[in-house]
């Protein structure tokens, strides 16, 4: 069964053919600048890689390229596209509605657009997608899988803010977590690697890349994470800047007459590791420019890693203990220096690095504590891809 898995942005879809049978992703691709000049499809079918630039106006022009490169005669991976049996949506933002995948009707439709105010960079072109992919796929299935989902479990004095009630129980303003399908396929990995253990356990994984938050996960279930009603809150991310003090969005909008619009372009786009450091807000970017002795980026990544070490301590307080430590994504897979200095005095907790196995994982599986460390300290890399797969696949057989 091979489930065609979508990942939808405001001017890009990235996409993979995942075979169910066999777990393996015979085609995948990205389909980036649509309805901007220098719009291209990149695809990779085994190990053929092709681009091509071409006009893309829209997403359903993206969607018809990248069944044409499945579909294409020499290079092509499937010969008629009902071989595509289902296909997948990851969707950022399920509110309250979905605890689990939905097959998408319309009336699951019209919830995740109900859902949109909550995640307004998000929801809206990953809509699109899915109406695109229906119009182009009509006889296929097709499932939402919700990043927000994995973190229904989590309870009411970890997701309702101290607000007025009313804005909790009339307009759904609380705590969702986002990053779910990531942290599910983390855990799944996890679970193999502590022996069948994890629903004894009690485990933190952080999820760090451009986006970044960090999860407790208390035998087996989500039970705190660190983005909150949208994924402004919580740790320092690439362009967001995460925790902050409400009071400085009222002085910059009182003080300094910065609009709403103004104030949601800051936070989103120009903060976090790129705000601080003046650079970039690509780690790599930032790591080199501080062993130069650049003090700003060298602050960028103290501010970072302090963040995060901060939160595995609040998250062992409120699970009441900590088993395993797991790095996971971009930066927490590749990069032994925010590792490091992540997990620099939380000995008290039982977290011990090797610096030998720290230096060695990059990009890989492993284990990266110390040999007498009580808390296992794992790098266990994501396949959200994956994992979107074989939730449409639950659904739909």
């Amino acid at each position: 069964m091979k489930v065609l898995v979508l990942n939808c942005g405001s001017s890009s879809i990235k996409y993979q053919l995942h075979d169910a049978a066999t777990h393996a992703a015979p085609a995948r691709g990205l389909v980036s600048r649509i309805g901007e000049d220098g719009a291209q499809i990149d695809a990779q079918t085994g190990d053929l890689k092709q681009s091509l630039q071409t006009a893309i106006p829209t997403h359903g022009r993206g969607l018809e390229l990248i069944l044409e490169s499945l579909l294409d005669p020499q290079t092509g991976v499937v010969k008629d596209v009902s071989e595509v049996a289902a296909v997948g949506h990851r969707v950022v933002h399920g509110g309250s509605f979905f605890s689990a995948p939905a097959l998408l009707t319309a009336e699951v439709i019209a919830k995740i657009e109900e859902c949109a105010p909550l995640a307004p960079l998000h929801n809206p072109p990953i809509l699109v997608g899915i109406r695109e992919a229906i119009r182009i796929l009509p006889d296929t299935p097709q499932v939402a899988v919700f990043d927000t989902a994995f973190h229904a479990t989590i309870p009411a004095r970890a997701h309702v803010y101290a607000l007025p009630y009313g804005y909790y129980r009339d307009h759904g303003v609380r705590r969702y977590g986002f990053h779910g399908i990531s942290f599910q396929s983390v855990s799944q990995r996890t679970n193999v690697l502590l022996g069948g253990r994890l629903s004894e356990l009690k485990v933190v994984i952080a999820h760090l890349g451009n986006g970044a938050s960090i999860t407790a996960v208390d035998r087996g279930k989500s039970v705190d994470t660190s983005m909150g009603l949208t994924p402004l809150e919580g740790l320092v991310m690439g362009t967001r800047g995460g925790d902050l003090d409400p009071g400085v969005l009222l002085f910059m909008m009182r003080e300094l007459g910065l609009s709403a619009g103004d104030v949601d372009r800051i936070l989103n786009k120009e903060s976090g590791v790129l705000g601080v450091s003046g650079v970039s807000n690509d780690m790599r970017d930032v790591l080199a420019n501080a062993v130069t002795g650049d003090a700003r980026c060298q602050l960028a990544l103290d501010l970072y890693s302090y963040r995060v070490k901060k939160y595995v301590g609040a998250f062992a307080a409120a699970m009441g203990g900590l088993d395993a430590l797991v790095f996971t994504a971009g930066v927490g897979e590749n990069s032994p220096e925010i590792r490091a200095a992540a997990c620099a005095g939380l000995s008290f907790l039982g977290i011990e690095l090797d610096a030998e196995s720290n230096a060695r994982v990059r990009g890989m599986e492993g284990g990266i504590n110390a040999k007498g460390s009580r808390v296992r300290v794992l790098v266990v890399p994501t396949d959200e891809e994956r994992l979107i797969a074989d939730e449409t696949v639950s659904v739909v057989a």
